[in-house]
């Protein structure tokens, strides 16, 4: 078992929210960080901020995680440059919210391809890695509306069930392997997501919160980090709400 200080981890949608959350907790542990986003320039900014504030290893992967031919060169990289995974956290996500009557193709079509297409192939090659290595832990990010739903977002509470039905089987599946396989399922959380809602809605969604206050992105990193460590080698299959009380 890798020490706590000698981890590789590789965050999918790692340039903001709560993947570049999870990078700077990360690097605060002196992992070496492989991040992976669509806009190169903020990829780098991203590497640069976390190489000067914390003196670790950043390697960059500019990918669409739609693109299953670039998961496939991203993982030979990895095995390439990096030698080995330790921790695959799918975090790349799409939310695009329509009423029943109003979906369209094109809508499930992009949010399927990147809530759930994508992570079953990231396991899928990071399992590979993982299964020579006798370890590995995957977090998946689901959320609170795949667990509970929500008016309006038919398509995107199908995606994130499915990221937990994904979750369950692959947690199955590889357990033999020393690979553990985990989900966090956030719930309000402050992020460029929930600033594009208005005063209204804010305020109803904050109303329905136990604790009464919205999540901070550090918070579901923490979990995350938690279920990469050692601290959770015994967890595996599990969905740890992050939601401050909304589901209680």
């Amino acid at each position: 078992m890798r020490t706590l200080s000698n981890k590789s981890i590789f965050i999918t949608g790692a340039t903001r929210g709560i993947g570049f959350a999870t990078a700077i907790q990360a690097a605060k542990q002196g992992w070496t960080i492989i991040i992976n986003g669509r806009e190169e320039e903020r990829l780098d900014e991203v590497k640069k901020e976390l190489e000067s504030n914390y003196e670790v290893d950043v390697h960059m992967l500019n990918y669409d995680v739609t693109d299953i031919d670039s998961i496939k060169k991203a993982f030979l990289w990895i095995k390439k440059n990096v030698g080995h995974l330790d921790v695959l956290v799918n975090n790349a996500g799409v939310l695009d919210d329509a009423l029943l009557g109003m979906v369209n193709e094109k809508q499930v079509s992009n949010t399927f391809a990147v809530n759930i297409e994508a992570v079953i192939y990231h396991m899928q090659y990071a399992s590979r890695l993982m299964m020579k290595q006798k370890s590995g832990s995957i977090i998946n990010v689901s959320s609170i509306i795949g667990r509970t739903g929500n008016a309006g977002q038919t398509v995107y509470g199908a995606s994130k069930s499915a990221v937990i039905g994904a979750t369950y089987s692959a947690a199955k599946e590889l357990a033999p392997y020393n690979i553990r396989v985990n989900a966090v399922a956030p719930g309000f959380i402050e992020t460029d997501m929930t600033k594009q809602l208005s005063q209204e809605k804010f305020e109803q969604r904050l109303s329905e919160i136990k604790m009464g206050r919205i999540g901070k992105p550090e918070e579901v990193a923490n979990t995350v980090l938690f279920l990469a460590s050692d601290l959770s080698s015994y967890v595996t299959g599990q969905v740890i709400g992050v939601d401050g009380g909304m589901v209680i």
